[in-house]
């Protein structure tokens, strides 16, 4: 019992030892940002331009702590969720502050924040009726690694680095998604494809790009903003001759190609627009392309919340019912890619 006592007052003196510390190191410090592109994966020392506790752009990154004592510097109040400009032009990262301390328990809260901050991938699925395969997560400095291997042409980086300080830069996928794209492409000896929702034509580039001199691209887009940078990029890469820009609304773009004669003539089709039309997209591109030839949507995962039986605003709903319909339709064959925001690769029977 006495023993218990001392050690509770030894961890009371403690804690507020590192109030103070860190009270004191941040009145002699201001938050600044080293405005890195990639969030850093490292423990403590993020990077040389920053303080111990104001850090980097870093959705995973742990707070510095006493060995063996969860202390938890992030308060409400000190951390903002902010669309940082990463490679992958997606996903938000969190600027954490030192805010409040706390003395985090243990068990399952203290296996949450392991799983939720380890710099390293943890096991998500190991059960007997998957085959005992072990799922990892990917962290930020995995997915970093991944972004290492990616073959991205110097157009596409210029294409994605300025796109990534315009106003809905998250809707461009990511260098990884963009090479699988080209990738289905080269594989199916493509020469007519087309794109529903092109924003500004990171994907459809790397399609371009992929395209025989005689290929074609039919690229719909109803943002006369984003258009005009695509555009720019095409002409840049060379590619503009390959890429038909259909102005308007998708839907009607795809109406007019069956009207004009053009069903089971394409070779790929990929979409990532609005999701609430998914299903009216899909039934008319596959009016449009051929036996064998492929349909790929994006965002099928829609950030985690189709799996969440507590989230139904209307575009989740939409997303998980459309998911449900892919699922029992016998007319594709089709795979749930868990890359970038989720992509379902369809293939027509």
């Amino acid at each position: 019992m006495i023993f218990l006592v001392i050690r509770s007052c030894f961890l009371f003196f403690w804690a507020n030892q590192t109030i103070l510390h860190i009270s004191h190191q941040e009145k002699k410090t201001e938050a600044i940002n080293c405005s890195s592109p990639v969030p850093h994966s490292t423990r403590m020392a993020t990077c040389s331009s920053l303080t111990l506790h104001h850090r980097c752009w870093s959705r995973l990154d742990l707070p510095w702590r006493p060995p063996r004592l969860m202390l938890n510097f992030h308060s409400v109040s000190a951390t903002t969720t902010v669309a940082a400009s990463s490679l992958a032009g997606k996903a938000p990262y969190e600027r954490c502050s030192s805010g409040r301390i706390g003395i985090r328990t243990c068990g399952r809260r203290l296996k949450w924040i392991i799983r939720r901050c380890s710099p390293n991938p943890f096991v998500v699925v190991n059960d007997e009726k998957y085959g005992n395969k072990q799922v990892i997560s990917v962290t930020p400095s995995l997915y970093e690694y991944i972004l290492g291997n990616v073959r991205e042409p110097e157009i596409l980086r210029q294409l994605r680095e300025e796109t990534a300080s315009l106003r809905g830069s998250q809707m461009q996928v990511s260098p990884d998604q963009a090479q699988l794209l080209a990738m289905l492409v080269q594989i199916l000896m493509a020469e007519r494809c087309i794109e529903v929702g092109v924003y500004t034509g990171y994907s459809s580039l790397a399609v371009a790009l992929v395209l025989p001199e005689s290929g074609r691209l039919v690229a719909c887009e109803r943002d006369a903003k984003a258009l005009e940078v695509a555009k720019k990029y095409y002409e840049r890469a060379g590619v503009l001759h390959k890429v038909d820009v259909k102005y308007g609304l998708a839907a009607d773009v795809l109406k007019s190609l069956i009207l004009n004669g053009e069903s089971c003539s394409y070779d790929f089709a990929f979409v990532d627009a609005e999701k609430r039309k998914n299903q009216e997209y899909f039934e008319l591109l596959l009016q449009l392309v051929k036996v064998g030839g492929l349909i790929v949507i994006d965002n099928v995962l829609w950030h985690g919340k189709v799996c969440d039986p507590m989230v139904n605003d209307v575009k989740t709903v939409s997303i998980r019912n459309f998911n449900k319909r892919l699922l029992e339709d016998k007319r594709v064959s089709i795979s749930m890619v868990p890359i970038g925001d989720g992509m379902t690769i369809c293939r027509k029977r």
